[in-house]
């Protein structure tokens, strides 16, 4: 049987506005989504509904953020996370493959940071258990981070069968790296550590020094992995997004 490639891009969506929040840029940032021809993206901060911005900004959608970036070109299911007085925000997943079935998984530790695992199993040819997909945007505080790194992996140990596909991507927020020997003991492969022997650097989007961002997949082999240049991605978040190719 021939094997599959396919395209993923994992994005901070900002809620939809530039770096300082000095413009809302939805628009732009869904040009730039669809110019990369992703199959599956993995989006983090993403508004399901603002009140109060759905007053002031003219060009607010009528649709949740990430239906407007799904547009007609991808299937999607969001984890929201943070619920307050006049909306919400959380985490989502765009596919062009089939969803099968998502559950958010609630990460939050204390009651300051709404965090979630965004689980997404996808209908790929020629992988009868699906390809399995987790969206992530951990917590601020290294003792957050350790504790949501344990849930995830004991998400992947009684959730995802050991022989299907896996991918999973995000904002880890985790520029120490302390994480990611515990996701190496999971069985999983950063694909620019794999790549370039390091993980990437991607936060401030335009000059790029802490290697927050990550890529992870297992029995997926990594094609290709690259940071997408400055331009436009600078000023649409202030994360650099990243991008990889895999073949299954």
């Amino acid at each position: 049987m021939p094997r599959l490639r396919f395209r993923v891009l994992t994005v901070n969506a900002h809620k939809g506005f530039s770096v300082f929040n000095r413009r809302f840029i939805l628009r732009e940032l869904r040009e730039a989504v669809n110019a990369v021809s992703a199959d599956v993206v993995f989006l983090q901060e993403v508004i399901g509904a603002h009140a109060h911005h759905a007053r002031r900004y003219a060009d607010w959608p009528a649709t949740p953020q990430y239906e407007y970036l799904a547009d007609t070109m991808w299937k999607h299911c969001y984890g929201r996370n943070a619920v307050y007085p006049h909306g919400d925000h959380g985490n989502a997943l765009l596919s062009r493959f089939p969803i099968r079935s998502y559950t958010n998984h609630d990460a939050s530790v204390g009651a300051f940071e709404a965090r979630g695992l965004l689980h997404c199993v996808l209908d790929m040819p020629g992988a009868a258990d699906g390809l399995h997909a987790i969206c992530v945007h951990l917590g601020l505080r290294e003792a957050h981070r350790g504790k949501q790194m344990q849930q995830l992996c004991a998400l992947i140990e009684k959730e995802v069968p050991p022989q299907a596909p896996l991918v999973v991507a995000g904002d880890f927020n985790d520029w120490r790296q302390a994480g990611h020997l515990r996701l190496r003991r999971c069985g999983m492969t950063e694909v620019f550590v794999s790549a370039h022997g390091k993980a990437a650097r991607t936060y401030p989007a335009r000059w790029p020094l802490l290697r927050l961002d990550r890529i992870y997949a297992r029995n997926a082999h990594s094609q290709h992995a690259l940071v997408l240049p400055a331009r436009p991605w600078s000023h649409l978040s202030d994360h650099a997004p990243l991008a990889a190719e895999f073949e299954v």
